[in-house]
């Protein structure tokens, strides 16, 4: 991965461990999302996520999408990837460790939710390993209620940092104040002056200086996710809605797909490093309206 000469970041000793985290975690992910499918109340039948396996010629590795479309979930991704290659002359100047040598290495899951009901909150979660002379973690999760201001959309809001906020403490009493911060930032509509929704956490190009103990925090990470975020769904999934609840959903997307195309710096990696880009762009609801 690195130059000859150059000592090897320590995270290339962890990237087998890496990739079958972020499969497991997927496998966890897809049974959650499957269980409350089978609990929905709905004259509908419940779906089962569809897996898609992808390679990309001319590059090392590759991925598996798993999509669902069903009555509780409007479409659910739950992607992961494991990639190398070289980064070409220009993005390579964007990314760490990257001017001295385009090689890299890029694991990751990938998770966005968008739900039938209005009053189920949408939600992101990706954590990943990127490796070129340099190594670090990212990722992070994030809510997107479509009225914030509702008293149950605080309820859920409050319960989703809890989750994340004990995460962090379980690391560093610093990590939560600062990747909400982050969060917040990174989350935010610089066109219409507003965040995309009720923020989370966020870190990139994070290494603490002990690489085993980043990855166990990415791991944390992923984990309160799977504990708070399908609490929230089962919680909400029942209650009655309209048409105006239904419409006004369908504008609130359209922020995610602003965001998303205009400034997710995600969609940028994956699409600059030859990802599959059916994955990439699996964040984008199934249908959203502008006023």
């Amino acid at each position: 991965m690195a130059e000859v000469n150059a000592p090897e970041p320590p995270h290339v000793a962890l990237k087998d461990e890496a990739v079958a985290w972020f499969r497991d975690l997927q496998a966890r992910l897809v049974a959650a999302f499957e269980s409350i499918e089978n609990a929905g109340d709905s004259p509908l039948p419940p779906r089962r996520f569809v897996r898609t396996p992808w390679t990309r010629p001319g590059l090392s590795g590759g991925g598996e999408i798993a999509l669902m479309h069903g009555r509780v979930f409007e479409k659910v991704g739950v992607n992961v990837s494991a990639v190398s290659g070289s980064f070409d002359a220009e993005f390579r100047r964007q990314i760490p460790g990257a001017e001295e040598d385009s090689r890299f290495f890029a694991a990751g899951i990938s998770l966005v939710a968008h739900m039938q009901s209005p009053h189920v909150p949408a939600a992101h979660m990706n954590t990943r390993l990127v490796i070129t002379t340099k190594g670090w973690f990212g990722g992070g999760a994030d809510l997107t209620p479509m009225r914030p201001e509702a008293p149950e959309s605080v309820a859920d809001t409050a319960a989703f940092h809890v989750a994340l906020r004990a995460a962090c403490e379980r690391h560093d009493a610093d990590y939560y104040p600062r990747f909400k911060e982050w969060c917040d930032r990174y989350f935010f509509l610089p066109h219409r002056g507003e965040p995309r929704g009720a923020g989370g956490i966020f870190y990139d190009h994070f290494f603490s200086g002990n690489a085993a103990a980043d990855f166990a925090f990415t791991r944390d990470v992923g984990l309160a996710f799977l504990d708070v975020y399908p609490r929230i769904v089962r919680a909400r999934m029942g209650r009655a809605w309209g048409k105006a609840e239904r419409e006004h959903q369908l504008i609130r997307r359209g922020r995610y797909v602003e965001f998303n195309l205009l400034y997710d710096r995600g969609t940028m990696f994956g699409l600059r490093t030859g990802g599959n880009p059916d994955a990439i762009l699996m964040s984008l609801p199934p249908l959203v309206r502008w006023p």
